[in-house]
């Protein structure tokens, strides 16, 4: 064999050699990929369904207090009154919102100062049925803070809440499937007094002469 012949040859089997070391590493990690793979497969499973709700799984979410969002609904109903002698109308935008427990929901509330006159009132709340009144956050709530509205105005007042989650752990809650919100404005500035009530000052009295 001439020394060029040995020379092809010797090329050859290394070109073959490192294409059999590449084959071999692949192999390799095609093998380590697919344990891992195996590894993984079931929190990635698992996390894919939170997300998705695929499989029946519950969604795993958090409100913007932290607090986790069941797939259980909850219908907030909104009642309004205004105390006698009081010229608002006072009403929601919406009569009632169906949410998640645990999902922060926004309902709006409208007053509207029919008089003449400058008027400031402060609302009072009550949830029903009581026992659920532990289980509703407001987050943002105009409730007993005074509320100014002049002759004509029309303010509009945002309430922000959520229903915690953890009603469904109480035997007297976990089957309230609706909660009403109900609040009551009240007049907190003295009504202006009509000139006849005004006390008049009192005189020293005539002396007869």
């Amino acid at each position: 064999m001439t020394k060029e012949a040995k020379t092809d040859s010797k090329s050859k089997s290394g070109k073959s050699s490192l294409a059999d070391l590449r084959v071999a590493a692949l192999c390799l990690a095609f093998v380590g990929g697919m344990l891992g793979l195996a590894y993984a497969s079931v929190p990635l499973y698992r996390i894919f369904c939170q997300v998705t709700g695929y499989g029946g799984t519950t969604q795993a979410r958090e409100n913007s207090e932290g607090i986790v969002i069941v797939d259980h609904d909850i219908t907030v109903r909104f009642d309004t009154n205004v105390s006698p002698g009081l010229g608002w109308k006072f009403y929601p935008e919406q009569r009632s919102m169906t949410l998640k427990l645990g999902e922060v929901g926004q309902a709006n509330f409208m007053v509207e100062n029919n008089t003449d006159k400058t008027i400031t009132g402060t609302a009072t709340f009550n949830v029903t049925p009581q026992s659920a009144g532990s289980y509703f956050n407001k987050i943002a709530c105009f409730c007993f803070t005074d509320t100014v509205v002049k002759p004509g105005e029309k303010l509009e007042m945002p309430v922000v809440y959520f229903v915690d989650p953890d009603m469904l752990n109480a035997v007297e809650t976990k089957d309230i499937k609706t909660i009403t919100l109900s609040y009551t404005f009240f007049q907190t500035d003295k009504p202006e007094k009509p000139l006849a009530a005004i006390a008049k000052p009192q005189g020293s009295g005539a002396n007869g002469g």
